[in-house]
């Protein structure tokens, strides 16, 4: 079988974990998936081993995997990353593209790409501003993925720094007393904490319906002025319907304390983990505007899901069974990213599409946002790993 597959194998970027298992499953007729096979049986003397070596060829770090090599190194290559950028822009007669402790676009047009040439070797690095808390810095990257994510913060935190009006504090102060009063329950560690977080979730939405982050000053002084002129009111709409969660959130608090009963243990723990997932210092910023109907949805959900716990504990526990398959399955597909790398958006979905699951499992009268199963969501984490 082995000889018969080196045949038919094709060098691509698809896992080898992959192919085998199509070709198997082509070959014999039994269905095989790319998790069948241990890697960890495989001898060491059969791994390829990856070595970093200096300019002189001196050993400097290996590893048989690659990813591990490369976030041991991580810090040293950042510093590689940042001598190449400065030596380059002093041959040049320039300032240095990595900065620190900006507090606006003072940085001309930022290249998307930084690229130069150290012991004879091509280096390639990818500039972002990145959020330093009050100020923001550039800095390099090795990944176009933790450029986008860098580039995003940054981008953010030096908007709501500049914005005349404090949006957080603009919204607190339009609340009434028993507003503020519904709202001062909350997972954050304070009320401006919650303020703080609506209006970072308004910024977002605002940066994404308006393009996303830009690179040149010109860009930059049009997406804040535009952002200036609608966050405010943004961020009051979010306050309020962050209020209606919160209120779904403590309802549903108040009955998971209520139901008591040793057969339940482990299904209320679930609903115990779903919560502080769901609702968490954070939150509104993770889950963004545009999903917090969907968030709303969830938490009712569970309410109802607890209230029919006790009538019939063994289809609620049949159910969960089922939802924890998948969490499996998704925990499994984590591990198998780039440890120390952002995740990618369509695998952090595939977290949203669970959360349906249960929906669809508990409370299906309230519907889902799109069609979802077990099977969709383990072609969802398959389509990932492709």
């Amino acid at each position: 079988y082995a000889k018969a597959f080196l045949e038919k194998a094709q060098v691509s970027s698809e896992p080898l974990t992959v192919a085998m298992a199509r070709e198997l499953k082509r070959m014999v007729g039994v269905p095989f998936e790319p998790e069948d096979f241990d890697w960890s049986k495989v001898p060491d003397h059969l791994k390829i081993t990856f070595r970093v070596v200096d300019e002189r060829r001196r050993k400097l770090a290996e590893d048989k995997d690659l990813e591990a090599l490369k976030l041991r190194l991580k810090p040293k290559a950042r510093k590689a990353l940042s001598r190449a950028a400065a030596a380059s822009a002093e041959r040049a007669g320039g300032v240095s593209l990595e900065r620190s402790g900006l507090t606006d676009w003072t940085i001309g047009t930022l290249p998307r790409v930084f690229e130069t040439r150290r012991a004879g070797q091509p280096v390639k690095a990818y500039p972002a501003l990145v959020d330093d808390g009050d100020t923001v810095s550039v800095r390099l990257f090795d990944t176009e993925a933790e450029q986008a994510e860098a580039m995003w913060r940054g981008t953010r935190r030096l908007l709501l720094r500049n914005i005349p009006v404090n949006p957080a504090k603009f919204a607190s102060d339009r609340l009434t007393n028993q507003q503020k009063l519904a709202l001062s329950a909350n997972p954050h560690s304070s009320m401006q904490a919650l303020f703080d977080d609506c209006a970072t979730a308004a910024a977002d939405r605002l940066i994404a319906d308006h393009g996303g982050p830009v690179w040149d000053e010109e860009s930059y002084r049009k997406l804040f002025d535009t952002v200036r002129a609608e966050i405010v009111d943004l961020t009051v709409r979010t306050v309020g319907q962050v209020q209606q969660v919160l209120a779904a959130w403590q309802a549903c608090e108040r009955r998971l304390k209520g139901v008591r009963s040793p057969a339940l243990l482990a299904n209320l723990a679930d609903v115990r983990q779903q919560l502080d997932a769901l609702v968490k210092p954070g939150f509104v910023t993770e889950a963004g505007i545009r999903r917090l109907p969907d968030l709303m949805r969830y938490l009712v959900a569970a309410d109802r899901r607890l209230q029919q716990m006790p009538v019939n504990v063994q289809r609620d526990t049949t159910r969960m069974q089922k939802v924890h398959e998948m969490q499996d399955e998704y925990a499994w597909l984590l591990e198998q990213l780039p440890q120390g790398r952002p995740v990618p958006e369509r695998v952090r979905e595939i977290r949203w599409m669970i959360e349906e699951l249960r929906v669809s499992y508990f409370a299906h009268a309230l519907g889902t946002a799109y069609p979802v199963s077990d099977k969709r969501i383990v072609k969802a984490i398959d389509a990932a790993l492709a």
